[in-house]
This record gives structure tokens, sequence and C-alpha cells, in this order.
């Protein structure tokens, strides 16, 4: 098991969650965070910080927001839009690669409306 972030962080990005993980692992795309499933170490320091309620453990995803389970494994494991290979399944910690500038597919397309500036 491991928390991942849904559709309600896009274009939101506040990275509250970022500031308490132990190990790093809350990745940014360009409209939307990401947490790597093989880098998380359940610890759930991040679901109670975050400001619209975008973080679940994958065993508890509500049914609505299923897909995001494999979206938020796709980041990882797919190629990105502009990138020739995926990230990986050990980057290296969020920190030191810095904001990817992409997004999977799915939250690309998604509409836009709730951008604001990220903290």
């Amino acid at each position: 098991m491991a928390f991942l972030i849904g559709d309600a962080c896009v274009d939101v990005k506040d990275r509250t969650c970022t500031s308490v993980c132990p190990v790093d692992c809350i990745y940014e795309g360009d409209r939307k965070l990401y947490i790597n499933p093989a880098e998380c170490i359940d610890c759930g320091a991040c679901e109670p910080l975050c400001p619209v309620e975008a973080i679940y453990i994958d065993d508890d995803v509500p049914d609505a927001l299923r897909r995001a389970v494999a979206d938020n494994e796709a980041f990882f494991t797919q190629p990105l839009p502009g990138r020739a290979a995926p990230l990986g399944p050990a980057p290296g910690g969020a920190r030191d690669l810095g904001p990817i500038g992409a997004d999977t597919p799915y939250v690309a397309t998604l509409p836009g409306g709730r951008r604001r500036p990220s903290s």
C-alpha cells in the first residue's frame, strides 16, 4: 500500500505535504503533485495536512477516483510528455529532481479552473 494524491490537487499544488514527508517521495508535476508508490513508507504524515483533502491511502480511494491509483503509478512508470523515458521506480528524491514540468496524459487533459499560484 501507498498513499496517492487525487484530482483535487490539480491546479492547487499547495505543497504543505512535501514539507512533512520523511522520505521525499512527493514529486511535482506541472498541474499536480504525485506520490511515488515505490518510495512511500505509508507513514501518513502528508494526509492530514492536505488543504483540499486530496491524499488517500490507495486501498481507500473512493470509487469515483479509482483511476487515480493507476494514474499516479503511470507518472513514474510511463514516459511523460516531453520525456523519452519514465522517471522510474526510484528517481532519487523529489527535492533533488525538482519540478518535473509535465503530467500524465489524464491530468494534462483535465479542465482548468482551480488554478491559483503555488505556495
